[in-house]
């Protein structure tokens, strides 16, 4: 085996499970962090593809995505809290 093939299994299976742990987690925080890793574990893999603007446009487009994400997140669940402490 060769260690490109090494780092292609290990970024493609950290690519897939990150993404199961998205949509397994219950919190949001949780959920984008999993988002982050599965999003630079693809960034990485068209890095071995010598594709390198493609890999930072993935890097730049989703960070503002991931970020936006974030924000909603926050802002929904912080309505819900605020919701029942006024109850």
């Amino acid at each position: 085996m060769t260690w490109e093939l090494i780092v292609f299994l290990f970024l493609a299976s950290a690519a897939l499970l990150s993404a199961l742990w998205v949509i397994a987690a219950k919190e949001i925080v949780h959920s984008v962090i999993g988002l982050v890793t599965c999003f630079i574990a693809i960034g990485c893999l068209f890095i071995m593809l010598n594709a390198e603007f493609v890999a930072i446009v993935q890097f730049l487009v989703y960070v503002g995505a991931v970020t936006i994400v974030i924000l909603f997140g926050i802002m929904l669940t912080r309505r819900e809290i605020m919701e029942s402490e006024k109850k």
